[in-house]
């Protein structure tokens, strides 16, 4: 009687209970939605300016006006340094000086030829001089526009450390301009993806610097090779920076769609994985029934499944780590549902 005591103190209290009522699990429910879901390439990305260039002196000169106030924008065009260029203004007047009389030579020369007054030798040594004459005027001109630096086009002037009456030689770095309408956004998709892009498909980026911001754009060039080392291809995407907020070299996080559609889709929560194989639990009559499931595309918060699933079905989103198919279950309203009594006893021992 001893042993048959000690045997039933250690039944199990879940056999025990198996001729009692079936245990009933509250769970809430979600039907899936009809959302227009995208099919998206992720990948880091860095920022640059469409058009950037160091400015740089060609001659060598004391500095006589700056203009080159940081952050600035600027017009193609505008002169944002000149250097002293007396010298060379003197210079190309007393070559247009020399040109001046080479011509005025050379006609004289031209209507005494006609009477027979000069040889054609002459005449032609003359109009090599105003050639030449020619050529010394425009190199002139050049020298004497080399002394001032201007925007080759529009966009922002960066740092610059010139001051009005240092003397720079030719080679110096004043400043670097930066065209900040339109950013390059360049990143590299991996190879199997090659087949789905074109040019014209949405990109959007983020940024740590704006976190809860999405700055939009468009794919407008592809690398004609794929790198052998990484089997990337390198593509490149203009955004929009009309605000000036993004700067060239900054690292993005870089989003592009390859395509739209409409999309089934519920909670992601309510998906389930074990190994390869994805699952979903129903309610039906009362009931917990699992669906195995293929999925897609994911939103914030959303899963798209593809198969297996239909929007008239009632899918279980929460507790569902704790059925099987055919647990009897509850559907509660709101709240977070939690199985009555099944698991108290496993928890207790």
């Amino acid at each position: 009687m001893a042993g048959v005591g000690v045997y039933l103190s250690l039944e199990d209290p879940v056999d025990a209970n198996a001729g009692g009522e079936p245990q009933v699990a509250s769970v809430n429910i979600s039907a899936p939605e009809i959302r227009r879901v995208r099919d998206e390439v992720s990948s880091v990305a860095n920022l640059r300016a469409v058009n950037a260039v160091a400015l740089t002196t060609e001659v060598s000169g004391r500095v006589v006006q700056v203009n080159l106030e940081t952050g600035r924008k600027v017009q193609k065009g505008e002169v944002l340094l000149r250097l002293d260029d007396r010298q060379a203004s003197a210079d190309l007047a007393v070559i247009e000086s020399q040109l001046s009389d080479a011509r005025r030579q050379y006609e004289r020369a031209r209507s005494l030829r006609a009477n027979n007054s000069v040889s054609q030798s002459q005449v032609d040594e003359l109009r090599t001089a105003v050639d030449v004459a020619e050529a010394q005027r425009q190199a002139a001109r050049v020298r004497l526009e080399n002394h001032r630096i201007e925007a080759p086009f529009a966009g922002v002037v960066g740092l610059s450390d010139i001051n009005v009456g240092a003397y720079l030689q030719a080679g110096t770095v004043i400043t670097t301009l930066d065209s900040s309408d339109r950013m390059e956004l360049n990143f590299a998709v991996p190879e199997r993806f090659v087949g789905s892009i074109r040019l014209g498909q949405v990109v959007r980026a983020t940024s740590p610097a704006f976190p809860a911001e999405v700055f939009n754009g468009e794919l407008v060039e592809l690398d004609t090779r794929i790198s052998e080392l990484s089997r990337t291809l390198s593509v490149r995407a203009l955004i929009d920076n009309a605000d000036g907020r993004l700067r060239p070299g900054q690292f993005m996080s870089a989003s592009l769609t390859l395509q739209e559609r409409e999309g089934l889709v519920v909670p992601e929560q309510a998906v389930m994985l074990r190994g390869a194989q994805k699952y979903v639990f129903v309610a039906e009559d009362g009931q917990a029934r699992r669906i195995s499931v293929k999925t897609g595309s994911r939103l914030p918060g959303w899963i798209e499944v593809t198969d297996g699933l239909t929007v008239e079905d009632a899918v279980i989103i929460t507790g569902q780590d704790r059925l099987s198919s055919g647990d009897r279950i509850r559907v509660v309203e709101s709240g977070l549902a939690i199985p009555e009594n099944r698991f108290d006893s496993a928890q207790e021992s």
